[in-house]
């Protein structure tokens, strides 16, 4: 919560004090006395003003920051920091580093019934409802169903005889929970990653500076990939210890580097890279470039990729 201190002309408040979760006793006094707004973590300021009160309150932050930005690399759009720099900042909201310190702070209360949609039981509320209080996303077919949400990505799902329900299917799994009970995924999460599983850190649908890759099946010794490259673009020139790699071609046209090799691959058409061998995909045309690539070998990580050159800045 926020303490409104003296009124300013022109709407807003001094900021007298803030405090951090307070008891639900406490927070109604605090509602009681009329003085208190709760603070939406929503803040407005000219850059130079906020870099002035860091370097004041964090000096520790903004040197860090700093140097991480000086030791960066363009990336397309993207200025991408030193990720080894940017680690060993500390680890502080800006409420606590800087808004709860500095002397320049202003109020403004605000009633505009905003919500975060901070959760899936939050867009159900939010969400235009059909006549049994559902709301349905994608390919859904529903019997005796009411005050659900259902969100369908990438296939079929049904539901019968169920209410206050949260069922969402992506590429990665499929969330199944009570609309009270949502915010625990965040205990799901954490057995997963207490369990070493890859869905903790890696999506089936992962996106790159020059497109972006499905991973649309997978098993022993194998892995089958769409692939899309925008125009333009190319992947780095590579190599793989323990996997080889065949391309086929649906749309588009390929330039590929196979060893002291470089040749064009269009529509229907495939290419064969050993192990081993440094190569490179680069889309030369004017449209994207959709492929099918099937790896096969003893080892399929995305870690088993050394990068010879990339225009991206990669390492």
């Amino acid at each position: 919560y926020i303490e409104r201190g003296e009124a300013l002309d022109g709407g807003g408040y001094k900021v007298k004090q803030f405090v951090e979760k307070p008891s639900a006793v406490v927070a109604e006094s605090y509602l009681a006395q009329g003085c208190f707004s709760w603070n939406s973590g929503m803040f407005m300021f000219r850059a130079r003003a906020f870099l002035k009160e860091l370097q004041l309150f964090q000096p520790d932050i903004f040197s860090i920051c700093q140097e991480a930005l000086k030791n960066g690399v363009q990336d397309l759009h993207f200025t991408r920091v030193d990720p080894k720099l940017f680690a060993t900042c500390p680890d502080l909201s800006i409420d606590y580093a800087v808004m709860e310190k500095t002397e320049n702070s202003v109020v403004v209360p605000m009633g505009a019934g905003w919500s975060d949609i901070g959760s899936w039981s939050a867009l159900w509320e939010v969400g235009v409802k059909d006549e049994s209080r559902n709301i349905m996303k994608g390919d859904v077919l529903t019997h005796d169903t009411r005050d659900t949400y259902l969100h369908a990505e990438s296939r079929l799902v049904t539901a019968v005889g169920v209410e206050n329900l949260i069922i969402v299917e992506t590429k990665d799994s499929v969330l199944v929970a009570h609309k009270d009970r949502v915010q625990d995924v965040k205990v799901i999460v954490e057995k997963l990653k207490a369990q070493n599983r890859p869905e903790f850190i890696f999506h089936r649908e992962v996106y790159r500076p020059w497109g972006s890759y499905d991973s649309i099946d997978q098993g022993p010794r194998y892995q089958v990939k769409r692939i899309t490259v925008r125009p333009g673009a190319k992947l780095s020139v590579q190599m793989h210890h323990h996997r080889a790699e065949h391309w086929i071609v649906v749309s588009g046209t390929a330039k590929v580097t196979n060893g002291e090799k470089s040749y064009l691959v269009t529509e229907n058409q495939s290419t064969y890279i050993p192990i081993g061998q440094i190569h490179a995909l680069e889309n030369p045309g004017k449209v994207p470039l959709e492929l099918i690539e099937v790896q096969s070998g003893s080892y399929l990580g995305e870690d088993d990729i050394v990068r010879f050159e990339d225009r991206y800045g990669r390492s």
